[in-house]
């Protein structure tokens, strides 16, 4: 999710995308298959967050900072984003769920969540995968997505962002992975549509993720890998900035420019689920 135009450094600490239709789409024969354990023997767990705690508890303040406010975050969002449990909270039955709802709140008309592990943890390469199951309907954004931990100093999109998950809440057969740097960046941004035959993404979990590694991005739905990303496709004379620290973060955005307004029959509250979120290095 990316920065529509630059914000002031408040919100840049948080810039959030608008990737307008995709490019490129690859349509597979058949559902990739549900896979959730460790990834292969080629990786090691570093960091995890299995969100098992207490119904109703918020997530860890060790591993996520909330981001309030209701500025559009650069894309024309219309939901203002909380710290209370009522918008993201543990389950009791080992996930993090974000809600959505409509409820006027500090002059919006709907409210949502956005966690990011920006100052908690931060990383350059490694597996970044996240279990989820997606909500549902016209104008419903959810995305689990990465930025440079250096954005303070050298802003959007220098700081580059990895947009590992997000899709439009009306098309949930579809999502899409992206990269937007300094030369490819909101309309323009390296990234590629999914189309996956048979299954609704709303219907039940699945494993998004990526490989980063040195000059190469893959991206994969439940193992399967759709995507790869490399300085050799960036338009001329772009540079690649993604060797350096990047932070996590989950939100579910209501509206904007990516999906357009909410629809009249998209009921609420829609809720994200997040199982876990576990990153891997390669063993050393």
């Amino acid at each position: 999710m990316t920065l529509q135009r630059l914000l002031p450094v408040a919100l840049a600490l948080t810039g959030l995308a608008c990737d307008p239709a995709a490019n490129r789409v690859n349509r597979p024969g058949t559902p990739p298959p549900l896979t959730h354990p460790q990834p292969s023997t080629d990786w090691e767990l570093v960091w995890q967050d299995e969100f098992d705690g207490p119904e109703g508890t918020p997530p860890s303040p060790e591993r996520w900072v909330h981001d309030v406010g209701g500025h559009g975050w650069g894309n024309e969002q219309q939901e203002f984003n909380t710290d209370r449990t009522e918008n993201t909270a543990h389950d009791g039955a080992g996930n993090l769920v974000i809600t959505a709802r409509r409820e006027r709140y500090n002059s919006r008309d709907y409210t949502s969540g956005r966690i990011r592990t920006q100052g908690r943890y931060e990383t350059t390469y490694g597996r970044i995968e996240a279990r989820i199951q997606l909500p549902v309907g016209r104008g419903i954004w959810p995305a689990f997505w990465m930025l440079g931990a250096n954005i303070n100093s050298v802003d959007w999109p220098e700081c580059g962002e990895i947009d590992i998950m997000e899709y439009r809440g009306q098309l949930p057969s579809i999502l899409r992975g992206s990269l937007h740097g300094p030369g490819y960046s909101a309309g323009d941004n390296l990234g590629q549509d999914y189309v996956v035959s048979g299954v609704r993404l709303n219907e039940d979990f699945h494993v998004y993720a990526v490989e980063w590694e040195p000059n190469r991005i893959r991206w994969f739905l439940d193992g399967t890998a759709f995507f790869e990303a490399t300085p050799a496709q960036l338009p001329e004379g772009a540079r690649w900035v993604f060797d350096q620290p990047q932070f996590i973060i989950l939100n579910v955005a209501v509206g904007g420019n990516f999906v357009g307004p909410v629809g009249r029959d998209t009921v609420f509250p829609q809720q994200m689920k997040v199982d876990y979120v576990r990153v891997y290095a390669r063993p050393t």
